[in-house]
């Protein structure tokens, strides 16, 4: 009987883990999952510090309920990510932070290997991992697109105007001639 009650219990905390895990993927910007195989616990330390100073959640999840989560939210192709140990780090908020710590600790800690991702609910390879940690700043990129967007409205506004600077011309010239007439 105590084995049965034991089973139960042990169902009911893996169902609240896996919903957690389906939460928690759902609401981020983006989930960056990686193999932390052979990361030494100082190292794990700074890896969850820099995640910490970046606003980024980082935890270890077990396959089997990482894989229904990302099932539930109808996120194919996750089932290469979910093999071996698999660490999970999210951003609610900014979409590239996940990507641009833990590239960023891969390259300083090698053993550290980027499995794939969830943006914006959409399930991402490993190499599009890399290409959005290689993004600059939302900042700088709205700098970039408001210049250039700049260029084409300014030339806009000057070809727009010509007509009415040469009517203005056009217009001003008829008065003085007709000034002139009335002399």
């Amino acid at each position: 009987m105590g084995g049965i009650l034991l089973e139960s219990r042990q169902r009911r905390e893996k169902a609240k883990a896996q919903e957690e895990l389906r939460k928690s993927m759902e609401a981020a910007k983006s989930v960056v999952f990686v193999d932390f195989r052979g990361l030494s616990v100082q190292d794990d330390t700074a890896l969850r510090r820099k995640c910490r100073e970046s606003g980024v959640s980082y935890k270890v999840v077990k396959n089997t309920l990482a894989l229904r989560a990302a099932q539930e939210l109808n996120l194919g192709g996750m089932e290469d990510v979910f093999k071996g140990p698999t660490a999970m780090a999210a951003s609610e908020v900014d979409p590239v932070a996940p990507a641009k710590v833990l590239r960023d600790f891969s390259l300083e800690i090698p053993v550290v290997k980027i499995k794939g991702g969830v943006l914006e609910g959409q399930s991402i390879s490993p190499d599009r991992v890399v290409f959005l940690a290689t993004l600059p700043p939302r900042e700088v990129l709205l700098t970039q697109v408001a210049v250039a967007m700049n260029g084409p409205l300014s030339s806009l506004a000057t070809v727009l105007n010509a007509p009415l600077a040469g009517l203005a011309t056009v217009l001003g010239q008829v008065k003085e001639q007709k000034e002139k007439a009335q002399i």
